[in-house]
């Protein structure tokens, strides 16, 4: 058996390639041009609402213009041009965001995730049921509870006399889907509470 250089490696993943390509069609090979380049929308999505957002996978913040049928699902998505980080390009995870909302059922086809959470869900103390609640309720309750914790954990020395004006009672976990801005403004944040636990998805 010959010995298959690199050389001759390399050249029969080409010609493989381009094989698959000529196989599929001009029409195929052209629709996935269109949608890896970006230069123009294949005819199906070109009446799809046109929304920009940020990737949410990490801390990048790649720039993605996503697009919506009526019903609202995301169907097709891809990298914003304009974006000074990414410039237009994206990776395999942001490309599976259009996804991240859907199941795959018992016949092998995606449809939208009946038990995906889209508003907060609140659980009262004893209590087996879960509740709806608004946003602004959620958000206020929060505060509430974080500012009861510190009043009653709150030190401002310890037993040496040091002043410390810490609180040991909470602890903030990051996540690696946040900006580098939003970690910034969050470290801030706890350290102004008196905040000490502080750690990183990424370390535990």
């Amino acid at each position: 058996m010959r010995r298959l250089s690199r050389r001759d490696f390399l050249k029969n993943i080409s010609l493989g390639t381009a094989g698959l390509t000529l196989a599929a069609g001009p029409a195929a090979a052209e629709e996935f041009h269109s949608r890896t380049a970006g230069e123009k929308l294949p005819a199906k999505i070109r009446k799809l609402k046109e929304t920009y957002s940020v990737c949410c996978f990490c801390g990048c913040g790649c720039g993605l213009l996503l697009y919506s049928n009526e019903e609202g699902r995301l169907v097709f998505c891809e990298g914003y041009a304009d974006s000074p980080i990414n410039a237009g390009t994206i990776c395999p995870k942001g490309n599976g965001i259009i996804e991240g909302n859907t199941v795959i059922n018992k016949k092998r086809n995606r449809e939208a995730n009946r038990q995906r959470v889209t508003k907060p869900l609140y659980r009262a103390p004893n209590s087996d049921k879960w509740e709806e609640k608004s946003w602004e309720w959620t958000l206020s309750e929060i505060a509430k509870r974080i500012k009861k914790t510190r009043d009653e954990s709150f030190v401002e020395k310890d037993e040496q006399g040091v002043t410390v004006n810490r609180t040991t009672a909470i602890a903030h976990t990051g996540a690696a889907a946040l900006d580098n801005e939003e970690i910034y403004l969050l470290h801030k944040m706890y350290r102004a509470l008196g905040v000490i636990n502080i750690e990183h998805c990424a370390r535990l």
